[in-house]
């Protein structure tokens, strides 16, 4: 596009919206999604601020965007292991937009969700700003730069040149979402309110509102704060009216409280949530509209007792995510988080730590959603370092501004019920460790007392343990070392105790090593040599752990039985891009997950579903498809059964039921092709039954996508899952064939994974091999109202078609 299209750019809904309001008389706050028509280059380009730049090579895209995950694998990055040896680097963004002389009379901001890192963002030649933190949330006031009835350049410079920086793969660019807001000059300010709720009975609730209301005006102002309670149904069913005075560009606060009758609790088993939508009038005329999430549930960390939610007692069975999303890479998109979300609420998980820096918004809200308790986390360092480029060089300057942000941005989530303000820092093991803690746990209690402080801690001994020493902590969160658990109520006397971080145990999808009653440490200690596979896989058998971790059943077998524990976050729900202990390169992304880099569970999946559900359980493993008299262990995950029958070709196997505090059954059988079939039964009668089928010759290319219809607004998204199945639909457990896809209609491409962890293609291929027998496709909306068609191809075998309807 040549610079003259470039600069006639124009916000054409903004404009629309704006438009309309202000013929219409209404002032209220008009957000407008800012991700269309940005345009891209690589490399330092400082005179793209400038409105006469020639952006003619640049690439239009439409955000959010990760260039990391568009780039090469390649040993030599500077990224290196912790960050999958993907590149990073220095970015240009820059966008063009106009607007009507009619907004000259209002605020006009810009919100970034996200950019990683070291960001700098410019208006029309001049700088708003820089904020080196990729994960913190923040804004720029652009209105007194803005021109009016003609274009406007904004441009975003990102530098992520410094390397290495993280202890995981980070993403590069504004891979969070960003939006225009344009508000009257008398407003509620950025993240402006705060709801508690002080008392909660059956009959009633007491909700608490603190607004603070702006004024960017040059004059004073009267005005009328009206903020309304709803419920699910959109009924309004409390309402506080506040009157106020307030100075030329200037802040207030106001106080609202209300009487909520026979009020709904939020659970994770029923996670209601209310609304509170704040007006603001001058006049009788409205200028501002601002909504607050309202979640009503109480909670307790006991000494003795655990947790409890709403008088409640129960586990909290967590674990912990990055904030990648696998072939995606950084980019954040809701319906990426929420398939993610959904596979761990099926396992039984009701708790999400977010490791190790804020996440986005968009994973607050479903966590809200969809019933996630959050233990919410600032930082990974503190003022020393992990690695050479790392936040410690940022830490004097801005971990005041980023905490501050990060709470206030977060503290209406009902979810929320942990602030974590570190993870496994250094600061740990000495003195200087008591100060900044102390220091970091104000700042959270000047903003919000009605949640606990805690941090991840590595050192148990008291004597070495200075962030511990410093008093500041409500709630100790200890990672790994499970075994000492049982000592800690004596050790660490009336405290209050979760496991932060637990398991680290390693596994590779339908990879299966035989023997797998023995349990591995890989390495057994740091540095150490170990006897790992050629191709880089691990055992699917929970028998490989790190050697700081566990394996899934001895963590769980431990915290199951301490009261006093109020929960674990397993060492992760998913694989994530990076850190690929215990190999180096070519694996480039990790071997923790439940549920590996492409979504696919694992099988100790079904472990933690046969333990954190009340569903019915049976789940057979390995394969069926071994060499003729190979001795192949098979193992079961049961639940609401007393034992398991095991049959093959219809031959009893022998039953077995789980003894003591086992949390599976194991036969070792001879293979013989045919098949494999379990029963269990509970006093006798059958509850499941499950086959595994030896697989015959390639027959087809079997295609499912988990959703029938999409959206065509250019984020939806649809995952389909390749395999290749025999004549009797059978999965072919080993098929590594490479599929080709084409895309048209309504859709593209935009990444491909198998979820090999040393798999070097790139994620934004047309093609992906399959690895243990499955591989996805990711297809998002490109804007059409046509079908959406998938073609997948391999050699040797036909061509296989899926349509989703676009709506």
């Amino acid at each position: 596009m040549n610079k003259n299209i470039l600069q006639n750019t124009v916000i054409a809904l903004a404009i629309l919206l704006t438009t309309t309001c202000f013929a219409q008389g209404k002032k209220a706050r008009i957000i407008e999604d800012f991700n269309k028509d940005w345009y891209f280059k690589l490399g330092d380009n400082p005179t793209a601020i400038q409105s006469d730049f020639n952006a003619a090579d640049w690439r239009n895209l439409q955000l959010p965007h990760d260039w990391s995950i568009e780039g090469e694998f390649n040993k030599d990055n500077k990224t290196k292991q912790a960050q999958g040896f993907l590149p990073a680097g220095i970015g240009w963004y820059r966008k063009t937009f106009t607007l009507p002389a009619s907004a000259k009379s209002k605020t006009i901001s810009v919100e970034f969700d996200g950019v990683f890192k070291n960001s700098e963002v410019f208006i029309n030649g001049h700088s708003l700003g820089i904020r080196p933190n990729g994960y913190i949330s923040f804004s720029y006031d652009l209105s007194q730069y803005l021109n009016f009835g003609q274009p406007n350049i904004i441009a975003v410079k990102v530098d992520n040149d410094a390397q290495p920086n993280s202890r995981w793969y980070t993403g590069s660019g504004i891979y969070r979402n960003v939006r225009f807001v344009i508000a009257e000059k008398l407003h509620v300010a950025e993240w402006g309110t705060f709801v508690t709720t002080p008392e909660i009975y059956k009959e009633k609730a007491s909700v608490h509102l603190e607004v603070e209301v702006k004024n960017d005006s040059d004059r004073e102002k009267e005005f009328i704060v009206v903020s309304t309670i709803f419920d699910k149904n959109n009924d309004d069913i409390a309402e506080v009216q506040s009157t106020g005075k307030i100075a030329a560009n200037s802040s207030s606060k106001k106080i609202q409280d209300f009487i909520l009758k026979m009020p709904k609790l939020w659970s994770t088993e029923n996670p209601y949530l209310y609304k509170i939508i704040t007006k603001i009038y001058e006049k009788g005329e409205l200028t501002d509209n601002y909504e607050t999430p309202l979640g009503v549930r109480f909670f307790d960390f006991d000494a003795e007792k655990g947790f409890s939610l709403n008088g409640v007692p129960m586990k909290i069975l967590g674990v912990c995510l990055h904030h990648d999303n696998g072939a995606l890479g950084a980019v954040e998109n809701i319906h990426a988080l929420k398939r993610k979300l959904v596979l761990m609420k099926e396992m039984g998980v009701n708790a999400i730590r977010m490791s190790h820096n804020p996440h986005s918004l968009e994973m607050m809200q479903l966590c809200d959603e969809m019933g996630f308790i959050v233990q919410d986390e600032a930082f990974d360092v503190w003022k020393k370092k992990k690695v050479t480029n790392d936040y410690h060089k940022d830490w004097d300057a801005w971990h005041k501004k980023d905490l501050e942000d990060f709470i206030k941005r977060d503290r209406n989530h009902p979810s929320v019920m942990m602030w974590s303000i570190g993870n496994e820092i250094r600061e740990q093991f000495d003195s200087t460790g008591i100060a900044i803690t102390k220091e970091l746990a104000q700042i959270v209690k000047s903003l919000d007392i009605t949640r606990p402080v805690t941090s991840a801690l590595t050192e148990n001994v008291i004597e070495k343990n200075f962030i511990y020493q410093s008093g500041a902590l409500d709630l100790l969160g200890f990672n790994y070392k499970h075994e000492d658990y049982k000592d800690f109520p004596t050790r660490f006397k009336g405290q209050k105790i979760i496991a932060s971080e637990s398991v680290s145990a390693l596994e590779t999808r339908g990879h299966y090593d035989f023997p797998a009653d023995g349990i591995k440490a890989w390495p057994p200690k740091h540095g150490a040599p170990f006897d790992g596979n050629a191709d880089w896989t691990v055992s699917a058998f929970d028998q490989v752990k790190s050697y700081w971790g566990a394996t899934h059943e001895e963590n769980w077998k431990t915290i199951k039985k301490q009261d006093f524990m109020a929960g674990t976050f397993i060492w992760t729900g998913f694989d994530y891009i990076g850190e690929p202990d215990p190999y180096p390169y070519p694996a480039r992304s990790s071997y923790f997950g439940i549920v590996d880099l492409a979504g696919f569970p694992k099988d100790v999946y079904y472990m933690y579903q046969s333990e954190w559900t009340t569903k019915p359980v049976l789940h057979i493993f390995p394969h069926w498809n071994w060499k003729a008299g190979q001795e192949v262990d098979v193992w079961a995950y049961y639940n609401n059964a007393d034992e398991v029958e095991l049959f093959l070709n219809g031959k009893s196997l022998g039953k077995k039921a789980k003894q003591n505090d086992d949390l599976h059954i194991s036969w070792r059988v001879k293979f013989e092709p045919g098949t494999l079939k379990a029963i269990s039964r509970k006093n006798g009668k059958v509850v499941l039954e499950k086959e595994i089928h030896t697989a015959g010759e390639a027959f087809k290319i079997n295609l499912k996508a988990d959703k029938k219809e999409i959206r065509n607004d250019t984020y939806d998204l649809v995952y389909v899952t390749v395999s290749i199945t025999d004549k009797d639909g059978n999965l072919l457990p080993n098929a590594d064939d490479l599929i080709n896809f084409e895309v048209s209609g309504g859709g593209k491409l935009v990444g491909v994974d198998n979820g090999y962890q040393a798999n070097l293609d790139s994620f934004k291929a047309n093609s992906c091999k399959l690895f243990n027998g499955k591989c996805i496709a990711i297809i998002q909306s490109n804007g059409k109202r046509e079908t959406i068609k998938i073609k997948a191809s391999a050699s040797s075998l036909p061509v296989s078609t899926i349509e989703i309807k676009v709506d």
